[in-house]
């Protein structure tokens, strides 16, 4: 068991980095580490003054913000247990986590908050708005008033100000809770993962030692930090190092990402590959499928000045000052992988998982494998439940101490997940080689047997239509059978073209040859359908498969 704690590195971090920015909203306000100081002491008072004890839940939902990840430092170093809640949830989901996790505080965003209903979520004793961090609503009066003189008894503790020697945390165990994490998953409501100090420590650790990030660096962060992915790589890490934290406060369209990136030239870049593909297929491929381009990629010199020109357009894309990109949440589409691999392209792609706080597999992008996601971290095992683990897919099997205590309140589903030996049964199926890189082949709950009970992946077959064109998303589902794939055009590349319906039709016919010719007789599509709107997807971005099983062919 690790001897440090997350609090020993924050504490460390904001004494070290006193007068330095630590938090900021993208062109917006921010925070230097002696600003977050105070922000927590005076949280502090105010937990402690009302009655709030350790081990007490407090939820937190908003889009990512310097005050959300105030808020989350004042609760886990006060003993608390924060609960973040996605912002996309539907008021009836937040209500239930509320509830379920018996929170006693909400932070909300405004917005949200005013979609939401106090009398639904009767744990509750007091909700703070996070735009300025407001007292919206107070059970006890007594609370009101100590929020309203918070200043004042804050100014009590500390006469003057606060100063670095005088800023220490109470001491805490990793053994014991810090996060409950609900995840929305994708076959039913979501569960209450209950992470440990240690595994968000043992996640941090980690990065420290292993990540090309430094103190001072700067970084940016719009991956949902309710999301274990965004939280231990784009907040806890960097903010453990010293590092300078921009949050993008709205929905993170591809054009504001770019923007941003070129702004504040972060030095490390976390993704997901719905980011990076888009990329790929709106400037990348186009260029690069123009004649003559496409004639001289296959000449050896030529090809070499074109890739490196594309090479520096897509640096610049990103800023131009990462040391590497990081992707995780979900498969790359091969192909896209093999050109960035080609070009040099300093990137590489994780595997984690919300139970594991999230990582379980990493290597760095001068050691990544195609196909692979990394190899196993040092602080977890896996094994592949196979009798040929190296070439027969099986589940990925893991523990050590990144894995979770349990799902909060469900001893049931916590049984399923972790067995008596201690594996977190990830539902993923996987190879995995000889120096413990992992190969993942797709989800256990999505492999559909084929006709003489070959184990046919889902994921494979939609990782070669996604890179097309005029192919905006996919799921391939199986019928009386027969495989068929349901495409969601990406209508704004068709329009663009002048594409109309019938010339639509030839495209797709064209696809589904193409598609077929890359694949075994048993995995060939019988037909692209097309599905007229976006699929619907949990916050991670993976879309909801069970929603469309049953469609009609």
């Amino acid at each position: 068991m690790h001897q440090e704690t997350l609090i020993d590195f924050f504490q460390k971090s904001i004494v070290d980095n006193w007068d330095k920015p630590a938090l900021s909203d993208y062109q917006g306000e921010g925070h230097t580490y002696g600003e977050v100081a105070r922000y927590i002491k005076k949280f502090h008072i105010l937990f402690e003054e009302g009655g709030i004890k350790e081990g007490d839940r407090i939820a937190l939902i908003g889009k990512n913000s310097a005050n959300w990840a105030v808020m989350f430092l004042a609760t886990v170093t006060y003993g608390a247990v924060i609960v973040p809640i996605l912002p996309d949830f539907k008021p009836k989901d937040v209500h239930y986590i509320v509830s379920h996790s018996g929170s006693k505080i909400l932070f909300a965003s405004e917005g949200i908050f005013k979609t939401l209903d106090v009398k639904e979520m009767k744990s509750l004793e007091a909700v703070f708005l996070l735009e300025n961090i407001s007292l919206e609503y107070a059970v006890r009066k007594s609370f009101e008033k100590t929020f309203h003189s918070l200043e004042k008894l804050c100014n009590k503790k500390f006469p003057e100000k606060l100063y670095p020697e005088q800023f220490d945390l109470p001491k805490m165990n990793n053994d014991e809770l810090a996060a409950i994490n609900y995840t929305s998953g994708t076959t039913g409501f979501s569960k209450g993962v209950m992470l440990n100090h240690l595994s968000l420590v043992s996640n941090v650790k980690f990065a420290q030692d292993n990540m090309p990030l430094e103190k001072g660096d700067d970084i940016v962060s719009f991956l949902p930090l309710a999301h274990a992915y965004g939280l231990a790589f784009e907040f806890l890490f960097p903010f453990s190092l010293g590092c300078h934290i921009t949050f993008l406060t709205k929905t993170p369209s591809p054009q504001i990402i770019t923007k941003a990136f070129n702004e504040i030239r972060p030095r490390l870049i976390l993704s997901v590959p719905l980011v990076i593909e888009k990329v790929f297929k709106k400037k990348i491929k186009p260029e690069i499928e123009k004649q003559p381009v496409a004639l001289l990629l296959k000449l050896p010199l030529i090809n070499k000045m074109i890739h490196k020109k594309v090479l520096e357009g897509l640096n610049k894309g990103f800023g131009d000052n990462f040391r590497e990109v990081v992707i995780g949440g979900a498969a790359l589409a091969e192909e896209i992988e093999t050109f960035f691999k080609k070009i040099g392209f300093r990137f590489t792609i994780g595997y984690g998982m919300t139970e594991c706080g999230p990582l379980i597999a990493y290597a760095p992008w001068t050691e990544f494998r195609i196909g692979s996601c990394g190899r196993v971290v040092d602080r977890m095992e896996a094994k592949i439940d196979s009798t040929d683990p190296a070439n027969e897919a099986g589940e990925i099997l893991v523990k050590g101490d990144n894995v979770m205590m349990g799902y909060y309140k469900n001893k049931e589903a916590t049984e399923q997940a972790i067995d008596k030996e201690g594996w977190l049964h990830t539902g993923d199926l996987g190879v995995m080689d000889k120096d413990g890189f992992i190969y993942i082949k797709g989800r256990s709950k999505n492999m559909i047997l084929g006709p003489s009970g070959q184990n046919i992946y889902p994921e494979e077959i939609e990782s070669i239509l996604n890179t097309r064109s005029c192919v905006a998303e996919s799921i391939v589902v199986e019928k009386d059978g027969k495989l068929y794939a349901l495409v969601y055009p990406d209508y704004e590349y068709i329009k663009a073209a002048g594409i109309d319906e019938k010339g639509l039709e030839k495209i797709f016919e064209k696809y589904l040859k193409e598609t077929n010719e890359h694949l075994p007789a048993y995995m060939r599509l019988a037909k692209l359908i097309v599905h007229p709107e976006e699929f619907e997807k949990t916050p991670k971005q993976s879309i909801k498969r069970y929603l469309y099983q049953n469609v009609k062919i």
